[in-house]
Order: structure tokens, then sequence, then C-alpha cells
């Protein structure tokens, strides 16, 4: 039991739940820490959903009742994650980012953990009303996204491999087209890292005509699991819709021209944008 100034029990029940992200918390469980009364806990946390509100960070939600409590839903405004955006987008302009196929170097970015962090907040704010068992990603730029989402909707990371692992014991393995390139690929995930039935989140860092993608989906198939949302940072926009497998995603940005001549990239907010806010 921890005696604390209001001030700094605030501070402290702040902490606890940002870093319990879609968990519910007794009341009890505050009341016994601090040694304090649930009403003086009632007003602490009032303040405090006050501040998430106020400053776009996400809601803090009460259940009332005996099994009841708070729990913490991270949440990033739109005005906020749209200038993020296009500050990264901004980056992903410099000239020295083209590959070979049209593609960029993003390597740097997605190394960086207050980077992905804030784009695991967007991503969850994007799929805060889905019923989600886990996220999944295929290896490998794609983990650090994945992981940053999982942490924020509190949820397990699922990774599928471009090639079968010893260690992940028996596994499934298919193959599919890249929808780009039209050559086939094999990717496979171990039978014990989901369970059947799991409401999946995919998640990606860039999608050309969604054949990776697409592929996932179709993995998921073989574990009787449902998609519930699919999550890219960045699609290209020089994709047609008939060579499109892909439709139904949200993207944070869009790659919508690459000159390798010139080096000029042009890059601008994804569909997720278009969206009412």
């Amino acid at each position: 039991m921890k005696k604390l100034k209001r001030s700094a029990r605030l501070v402290e029940m702040t902490q606890y739940l940002l870093s319990r992200p879609h968990t519910l918390i007794p009341l009890t469980t505050f009341a016994e820490r601090y040694g304090a009364a649930k009403s003086s806990i009632s007003e602490d946390l009032a303040i405090i959903k006050e501040v998430f509100e106020d400053e776009g960070m996400g809601d803090l939600q009460t259940l009332a009742g005996a099994a009841g409590g708070v729990k913490f839903m991270p949440k990033m405004s739109y005005e906020r994650s749209l200038s993020f955006i296009q500050n990264l987008c901004e980056l992903l302009e410099q000239p020295d980012r083209i590959l070979p196929g049209g593609y960029l170097y993003m390597s740097d970015l997605l190394g960086q953990p207050a980077t992905t962090n804030e784009i695991g907040k967007i991503m969850a704010t994007a799929f805060a009303g889905r019923d989600i068992d886990v996220v999944m990603t295929v290896e490998t730029k794609g983990i650090p996204l994945a992981y940053a989402v999982g942490s924020q909707l509190n949820l397990p990371v699922v990774l599928v491999r471009r090639d079968h692992q010893v260690t992940e014991g028996s596994a499934v393995s298919i193959n599919y087209v890249s929808g780009s390139h039209k050559s086939l690929h094999t990717m496979s995930l171990s039978r014990r890292a989901l369970p059947e039935k799991s409401r999946v989140l995919i998640v990606d860092d860039f999608m050309k005509a969604g054949g990776t993608v697409q592929g996932m989906i179709d993995l998921l198939k073989e574990f009787n699991a449902e998609v519930a949302g699919v999550g890219v940072l960045v699609e290209s926009g020089e994709i047609d819709s008939e060579e499109r497998l892909l439709h139904d995603y949200v993207s944070l940005a869009t790659l919508t021209a690459v000159d390798p001549k010139t080096k000029q990239i042009s890059v601008a907010p994804g569909n997720y944008f278009n969206r009412s806010e």
C-alpha cells in the first residue's frame, strides 16, 4: 500500500493505466494500492479521463457494477494523426529512399521506437471498434509495426514466416502469387501460433497489389480464422484498381508517384484520412 499525495497519486494512476491498455481494472485495485476510499479514486479517475479526452490520448471507459472498473482505450485524434502522417510523408519523399521495383527504403523509420509507437496508436485507433483476438504480420519489416499495434490493443502478435523454421514445430504452408510481379512465393504459420476461429488484424508495412496480404488471408482459412481488418502503413497508388487483389483495407500513407530517373517521390496521407472523423 502506498500513501501518496493526490498529485503523485494522479501521476502514478495515469502511468498505471497507460501501461495496461484495454485492460479492465477494478476500482478496488487502486483503492488498495493507495489506501484511499473508492470515492476519492473515482474523483481522480474523472480528472484523468478529462485530460485523456482533451489531449486526444484516448478514452477512459467506466463499467458499473460489482465486476466493473475502468478501462483505458488508446486513441489518437484525427488532427494529431494527420499531422504525424504528413511529417512522415515528407521523410518518405527523400530522393535516396527509392529502391528497385518502385519500393521505398523505410527500415530506418521502422527502427525508431518513437515512430512505430505513434503508428501503432493510429492503427489502434483505426481498428478500435473491431473484435480482434490477435495481430498478424509477415516477416520481416512488418514485425515492429505489428508489435506496436499489438501493444496499443493489448493483443498477442503472430508472425507468418517466408520459410518454415524447425523451431516453429508443425506448420501450415501455402503458395501465393505476388500481385505485382506475378511470381510464386511460399509462407507458413506454426499450428501452435494461432487458435482456430481467431479474429485476426493483419498489419503490413508496404502493399503494392496486395498479393502478400491476400496470401495471409488465404492462410487464415486453413485455421478457420476470420479477418477482422487489414492495416498497411504505405500502399502503392500506382496500381490500377483492376490489378489490386485487395480493396477492404486501411492505409496511412499512399505512394502516389516514383520517378527513378529524376529521384522524385510523392507520398500523401492514405485512405484512413479520407474517412469522416
